[in-house]
Parts: structure tokens; C-alpha cells; sequence
């Protein structure tokens, strides 16, 4: 079990699946620094793990799933531009950790995914919803600034326009919209939801880890720009997977008309 200096923050592995809870529902999920501490250290165990095939994440409580940021440690922990900078260091390294991990990224939306909360959604690769939850980026109604590479993300997510709309109005999008504009690829009932994830999880787990985590980057480098760091990293991928014992596994079990079982080597 992965010790964390927050109980703010759990991790579990559950049949390959790397489970990342928000766990501050008297607050909404709202993240706390030593959250943004913990989200870095949990992903790099799950990273580091080869049991885990899939990450999802998701809020305790029901009422949210990260709620934005913990406004009630602003006057002590982001009160002015010096301390602003160190919040954003260990906010950003967390964040960082989200937008680089390898492995397929799911999160579970189930009520408000807010501010800094959505910005985490966004992370992921594949986003569920319930059909009560919201969306929005309320920081025009606060006073806040927002840093270009979140709202980089928003815009390639939903385009520029509807990333105006969201930004400049600070409205909530219910779930439907929310799907509509590409924040939510999949809603599922409240009594459904955490098994369809797992469904899906573990439909991604069955696959070649490989060829699962070089498509990711493909995709990742095709948001970047296309930059020819990028894609030369996506070469060295492509190439591995054609020379991986998975790569034999899956030509032996369409000859056997059989389910491949894929080691991610």
C-alpha cells in the first residue's frame, strides 16, 4: 500500500486497475496543496507498476468530483505572487504527472467538476459522467488567473469558441452539453457508473499495453503540434511493438481464434 502524507489523497489496485481517490468530500474534493503533492506520487507508483494496465480517478462522497481548488488555504498559501509561484511549482508538478503518464487515464465524474477539478478531468484520456454532474471554470466570478497550459487543453478539448464561452461566462454545463462539447465521451446512471468504468478499463487492460500506451503518445504528440521530438518518440514506440513478444502472442492467437494474453512485453 502506497503511504501518502495526506489522508486526503488513496490509491488502490483493484484486478489492474489504479484507483486515485479525491478524498476530501467535506470540501468537495476541493484539491489541497499536499493533494497536488499526492496526485504526483500516486501516479508515478501506478506508473511504475506493471500490474496496473489502466488509471482512473475519481472523487469520495458522491457530491463532486474535484470541486476546484481549496480556496480556504488561499490567504495563507497563495496570498501573493511569491507564494503564488510556489503553489503553482507543486500544482504544476502534479498536473505534470497527469498530462505525462503512459498509461490510458479514465476519470469518473459524479457531481461538480469545477475549476482546477476540471482542468484534472481534462487530463484524462476517456471521461465518464453521471447525468447530474457539472462542469465550469468559474475563476472570472473569483478574480483568478488561470495558467495557458490548462486553458490550452480546455481549448484543443472543446475548440476556442466554446472555450470563450465557458471561460468569459463562468456558467456551468450540465452533463449532455458537457458531452456535446467533448468534455464527457461517455454518461452513465449514479447505480452504473463505477461498473461501467471498470467495463471499460478492463476492455483497454485485455488489449497490448504497447500498442495502448503508443497510440497515447501519437495522439499526445498530434495535440502538441506534432513537434518532431514528438513523433520521432512515437516511431521508437511503433517499432517496439512490432518487435515485442506481445506482437507474436497477437498474430498466434488470431491464427488459434483465441484471446490474445498480453504481458506488455
Amino acid at each position: 500500500m502506497l503511504e501518502l502524507n495526506t489522508d486526503r489523497m488513496r490509491a488502490e489496485i483493484i484486478d489492474g486497475i489504479g484507483w486515485m481517490t479525491f478524498n476530501n468530500p467535506a470540501r468537495h474534493n476541493a484539491l489541497s496543496l499536499a493533494m497536488w503533492q499526492a496526485i504526483g506520487e500516486i501516479v508515478a507508483h501506478f506508473e511504475g507498476d506493471d500490474d496496473v494496465r489502466v488509471i482512473g480517478m475519481t472523487g469520495a462522497g458522491g457530491k463532486a468530483f474535484v470541486s476546484g481548488a481549496d480556496i480556504s488555504e488561499f490567504d495563507k498559501q497563495r496570498a501573493n505572487s511569491e507564494q503564488k509561484e510556489e503553489y503553482a511549482r507543486i500544482s504544476a508538478s502534479g498536473s505534470r504527472a497527469l498530462a505525462t503518464v503512459t498509461k490510458p487515464l479514465i476519470a469518473m465524474v459524479e457531481g461538480y467538476c469545477i475549476g482546477g477539478g476540471l482542468a484534472t478531468a481534462l487530463a484524462a484520456d476517456i471521461r465518464f459522467a453521471s447525468p447530474d454532474s457539472s462542469f465550469g471554470i468559474p475563476a472570472a466570478k473569483l478574480g483568478l488567473g488561470y495558467e495557458y497550459a490548462g486553458l490550452a487543453k480546455l481549448a484543443r478539448v472543446v475548440g476556442p469558441a466554446r472555450a470563450r464561452d465557458i471561460l468569459f461566462s463562468a456558467r456551468f454545463l450540465g452533463a449532455e452539453e458537457a458531452q456535446r462539447a467533448g468534455l464527457v465521451q461517455f454518461i452513465s446512471p449514479r447505480d452504473r457508473i463505477r461498473n461501467d468504468v471498470i467495463a471499460y478499463a478492463t476492455q483497454i487492460a485485455t488489449n497490448a499495453p504497447l500498442t495502448v500506451a503508443a497510440a497515447k503518445a501519437a495522439i499526445n504528440a498530434y495535440e502538441r503540434g506534432g513537434q518532431i521530438d514528438d513523433v520521432e518518440a512515437v516511431e521508437v514506440l511503433v517499432s517496439a511493438c512490432f518487435d515485442s513478444d506481445d506482437y507474436k502472442e497477437g498474430r498466434r492467437a488470431f491464427a488459434e481464434k483465441r484471446t490474445p494474453e498480453f504481458t506488455g512485453h
